[in-house]
């Protein structure tokens, strides 16, 4: 059942957040037949609820009081990469997935920088494999010359628009390669989900089930097994017996409080609100917070540097149609890179859909215009704009970070505190993304091209996952090494990124934990 039934008391496994992560946990443990109780904070969203407006998008974001920033430093977009209610930031998220290379699960011992993961990429590609076979994903996966090995995608590329056309001939006049992007939305009817009917609307959400959110697959799926999601519930705490395993969870709901005893903790809430809760969680064992005797609760919070370029042509692009992603990928840095380019990993999302107005929209590319000089622009543009966006990979760093603050925020708890800053690799990769990207723009036969200011994008990191609990918070598969029945999940898992979308990646470490979860539940049980 759904929403304000009465809430149990008890459960084998309780699940906090109803994300990707937690919908897919939620999935594999219940079909494994375990009572398994899902804890959401933000609305039960039905597929009714989304609706192809950028007022009603926002609702979907997590734009929250509850976090504070200090002033002066580089912004962190935690709204626009986060979200709430079922489905969580998966219910809007574009699609965008591609697999680490082998490359990025050792930076730290191929190029000194970063963090190495305890795992590699083997590790996780039958898990790949197995995942875009369950989701879907269209896509060429010969035309990818960065792809790492693993079946074929399970459906065709989507058709182009007239944009990526113009974009692909300005890569391919500067010598860069291009290929379809693969994305998890259905180029044609997929496992009972219809095809993209291609209006741009993806950042809303996707009523028709084209995209592969939380809401028509492993929700819904986890629902038929028994699991019982519940809606407008906070988790305030993670408890422990007096052995430090974990007993359960303290919550808010309709301004009264309750506690659920559960033998397995799963917790998979936000990069933010995951650290949030786990130091709101210190008790007499545990006093700097739960799973964070090694300090690092928090630590290595990382976002990809934006670089947004845009040109107009004097034909018509269609720049309204399409996904939101984008239609074509290119990708590059790290190992493959030039000596004359900065140290990174990044890729280009060539050619999204974009509509006229609001945060991505056309005239917030030029917030510099007014009156009759934004008309004229944007008379232009609605109709002849082309656009990309560069995402240029962080290496994470110790000092970006959650922490909590002296205020209470209105959920009872205190509120998180960022302390966020580029560092100045990341931008000296951004700068040369921009000029690449301008280049592009103008080889493509673009006579007015600019670009957009540095802006946070793909969200990773603050529990990382490693083998030495002095150096992480959790090992490969999210158990906590301090509370090992506490699983976390999600990209805050991360030790390191790619300049890419994380969403892939967060499902094949899910899937594999799940797995473990299942097949070891005497270790928990």
């Amino acid at each position: 059942m759904v929403g304000r039934t009465a809430i149990e008391r008890e459960a084998d496994v309780v699940v906090i957040g109803a994300g990707a992560a937690g919908c897919l946990y939620a999935d594999r443990m219940s079909k494994a037949g375990h009572r398994v109780v899902v804890l959401e904070s933000g609305p039960a969203w039905t597929l009714g609820d989304l609706v192809s407006s950028q007022i009603w998008a926002r609702r979907l974001k997590w734009s929250s009081p509850l976090v504070e920033q200090t002033p002066g430093q580089a912004a962190f977009s935690q709204s626009h990469a986060t979200g709430r209610g079922f489905g969580g930031a998966a219910i809007h998220h574009f699609g965008t997935w591609l697999r680490l290379r082998r490359e990025d699960f050792r930076t730290a011992s191929l190029y000194g920088k970063g963090l190495d993961w305890p795992i590699g990429y083997d590790d996780l590609r039958p898990h790949y494999d197995a995942i875009q076979a369950e989701m879907g994903i269209a896509g060429d996966a010969a035309a990818e010359p960065w792809r790492p090995p693993g079946d074929p995608y399970p459906m065709p590329p989507h058709p182009l628009f007239r944009q990526a056309e113009l974009l692909r001939k300005g890569f391919a006049a500067v010598g860069l390669a291009t290929s379809p992007l693969p994305l998890a939305i259905n180029s044609r009817e997929y496992r009972g989900r219809p095809g993209c009917v291609y209006d741009g609307w993806c950042e809303a959400g996707c009523p028709t089930g084209a995209l592969a959110n939380p809401l028509v697959t492993h929700f819904k799926s986890a629902q038929q097994a028994g699991a019982r999601f519940h809606a407008g519930v906070t988790v305030t705490r993670i408890t422990c017996d007096r052995r430090g395993r974990a007993n359960g969870v303290e919550y808010r709901a309709d301004g009264a409080t309750g506690r659920i005893d559960a033998r397995l903790v799963i917790l998979t809430a936000s990069v933010i609100q995951t650290p949030r809760l786990l130091l709101n969680s210190a008790d007499d064992r545990s006093r700097k917070g739960l799973a964070n005797s090694s300090g690092l609760v928090g630590a290595y919070l990382t976002a990809d540097a934006v670089a947004p370029v845009y040109g107009i042509f004097d034909e018509p692009t269609h720049p309204y149609m399409g996904m939101n992603a984008g239609q074509l990928l290119h990708r590059g840095g790290l190992g493959g890179a030039k000596q004359d380019t900065p140290y990174g990993a990044y890729q280009w999302q060539i050619a999204p859909s974009i509509k006229p107005n609001d945060l991505l929209g056309i005239a917030n590319t030029r917030a510099d215009l007014f009156g009759a000089k934004l008309e004229a622009f944007m008379r232009r543009a609605s109709g002849g704009l082309a656009s990309m966006a560069g995402f240029a990979g962080e290496v994470p760093s110790v000092e970006n970070r959650v922490t909590v603050s002296s205020r209470v925020a209105s959920d009872g708890m205190p509120s998180a505190a960022l302390s966020y800053r580029v560092s100045d690799g990341t931008r000296q990769l951004w700068e040369h993304l921009i000029r690449q990207g301008e280049g592009v723009v103008r080889a493509a036969g673009s006579r007015e091209v600019w670009h957009g200011p540095l802006a946070g994008g793909h969200l990773i990191g603050g529990t990382v996952m490693g083998k030495d609990p002095a150096r992480s918070v959790c090992d490969s598969y999210g158990r906590c090494h301090d509370v090992p029945n506490v699983v976390l999940g999600g990209s805050g898992l991360f030790p390191g990124g790619s300049g890419t979308s994380p969403t892939f990646t967060l499902y094949a470490v899910a899937d594999r934990s799940a797995a473990h979860l299942v097949s070891h539940a005497g270790d928990w049980k």
